[in-house]
């Protein structure tokens, strides 16, 4: 019997092209290109400025039913569509965004796609990369000793230490730093007070640099950044202490797109990455919208399942960035199905056509809801070799139902020749041209309507209560002019409801909002429900474990 090859082995073995090649494919110049390498390459703010008059290209969205352990594929889709959309003659680059290293070294693994539908070189994006998150990171921590700083040097600012509301960040998966106490050690190392770290995805900062459009966006958002209030409860920002200039330059290289190439030698760009749980979960504008000028079709992705990511990405990246997608992907896995359908893990190997047709609830709801922003939706079947006829059928006759079609996909066996037929009617659906792309709610509507809206039309719960103390604080944002920003909800991935183990398509259920957080710089207000963290912390067995470098100094064990 054949071994299948690992993910790593797989990007390990491909021919990759020289990244300027790729670049001159696209018609970038080799001085607009600033290589890292020779397999990756930032694009230059010089370069992007001039393809201001150019038309765009049509935008697809690749989202997905709910994570399950079983497996979704969403990135590996994503990439492979990118390829058969080249392999049909159509000109198309890939939008993703860059792993976390917390993930990676924890229980998700990597982002780079999988099998023989992945972006290259894998190690390099699912680790250092090209030093964007440690530059986002470093802007994070600047911010931070700058608060602690000035309230060393007699707080002229008049900060209430008690309101310091901005956090410090760390791209990696630590429960430990939580809840921690700073400043102990006596008079010479500053005043104590009780903050903690959140994980580098979850920055404020990361958001920004994925909703700015250039440079002087950029300094201007970091400078509406929030830190900390006065004792009589008026805010402090970020260019305050005067830290937005110096935050903006450590920043200047990872506001450039990153380029790199997919298996197949086609362009992708591989920038920003904000999670979806606790942030807004899409790449950035900036290389979305370069992407648009430079292709006929972009396929971008957002994270997690359709009620996240596709909400956040219509609701809060289409909104402020002018974005009108042509079409929607939704990935489901006849295994993700049934795991939906109350099928265990151990037994998913084993058909199971009335647990396909139960899960199937989940995927009908997330196709709904798709449809409820005015984007024609198709379902990608991300192909398992247990996969049976009569499982696909039922698949097929369910989304038959809602009008649309379900499409079996096997790029992850056979890369860009497994995905012709998807990759041809999301052409079909995008040349039609009946997308009517809306957000789910107006500007003007309240901020806590907003996030009741959310609950009942996408998560199909009941209501959305929140304690006095939460609502009040809205009602202070909204007087100071913050009630027309779009709101983030923070809500587990594996469920509509805000309980993980509440599987398939659950309804009426409460969502309580225990915490809201303004992120003025990134222009949106964060609704955190249920038990979700903002630093998560590692599994009993982390990935790390069983990462190392062979005897010839290449890595195994990443996923």
């Amino acid at each position: 019997m054949t071994s299948v090859q690992s993910d790593i082995e797989i990007a390990r073995a491909a021919a990759k092209k020289p990244i300027m090649e790729i670049g001159a494919a696209l018609g970038i110049p080799a001085d607009q290109l600033v290589p890292y390498g020779h397999d990756k390459a930032k694009v230059s703010a010089d370069f992007i400025g001039s393809l201001s008059g150019r038309p765009d290209g049509k935008l697809i969205l690749v989202t997905a039913v709910n994570p399950t352990p079983a497996g979704e594929g969403k990135t590996t889709t994503t990439v492979g569509l990118g390829d058969g959309l080249n392999r049909i003659g159509k000109r198309a680059i890939i939008c993703v965004r860059e792993p976390s290293l917390g993930p990676c070294f924890g229980m998700k693994g990597g982002a780079a796609g999988g099998g023989y539908a992945q972006v290259v070189p894998m190690d390099d994006i699912n680790l250092h990369f090209t030093g964007d998150f440690h530059a986002i990171t470093a802007a994070h921590n600047l911010l931070s000793a700058m608060i602690d700083n000035h309230l060393y040097w007699g707080n002229a600012l008049g900060i209430d230490s008690r309101r310091v509301v901005w956090r410090r960040a760390l791209d990696m998966n630590d429960r430990a730093l939580r809840d921690m106490v700073c400043g102990l050690g006596g008079a010479s190392n500053g005043f104590p007070r009780q903050t903690g770290f959140d994980i580098t995805v979850a920055s404020e900062i990361m958001a920004i640099l994925c909703l700015a459009s250039d440079l002087e966006d950029l300094e201007r958002r970091l400078g509406d950044i929030i830190v900390a209030y006065r004792h009589d409860k008026t805010p402090v920002f970020a260019r305050d202490l005067k830290a937005d200039g110096a935050m903006t330059v450590l920043l200047k290289d990872a506001m450039q797109p990153n380029l790199v190439q997919t298996l197949e030698n086609n362009p992708a760009f591989v920038h920003g990455g904000p999670f979806a749980n606790i942030a807004h979960g899409c790449n950035s504008v900036v290389a979305t919208r370069t992407a648009l000028k430079l292709a006929d079709y972009v396929v971008t992705e957002a994270g997690f399942g359709a009620d996240l990511g596709a909400e956040k990405f219509f609701n809060i990246k289409c909104r402020k960035a002018g974005l009108k997608p042509a079409a929607a992907v939704i990935v489901a896995t006849i295994r993700a199905l049934k795991m939906n359908g109350g099928v265990a893990k151990a037994d998913l190997g084993h058909e199971n056509v009335d647990a396909v047709k139960a899960g199937c609830a989940n995927l009908g709801r997330h196709i709904e809801n798709v449809k409820q922003f005015g984007v024609p939706a198709i379902v990608a079947i991300n192909h398992f070799s247990g996969d049976t006829d009569r499982e696909i059928d039922a698949v097929r006759d369910y989304v038959a139902g809602f009008g649309e079609e379900a499409i079996v996909c096997r790029h992850w066996e056979k890369g860009s020749a497994g995905i012709v037929d998807l990759a041809e009617k999301v052409v079909e659906l995008a040349e039609t041209g009946h997308a009517q792309f809306a957000p789910l709610y107006p500007n003007e509507m309240s901020l806590f309507s907003k996030m009741e809206t959310i609950v009942k039309r996408i998560y199909r719960g009941a209501e959305a209560v929140a304690e006095p103390a939460v609502l009040d604080q809205l009602s202070q944002w909204e007087a100071a002019g913050y009630g027309n920003l779009p709101v983030c909800m923070a809500k587990t991935q594996y469920s509509f409801s805000t309980d993980p183990s509440a599987l398939g398509a659950p309804q009426d259920h409460t969502v309580a909002i225990r915490e809201v957080r303004l992120s003025a710089g990134a222009g949106f207000v964060v609704a955190i429900t249920g038990q979700i963290m903002t630093m998560p912390g590692l599994p009993r067995t982390p990935a790390a474990e069983t990462i190392h470098l062979d005897d010839r100094g290449q890595i195994e064990g990443l996923f």
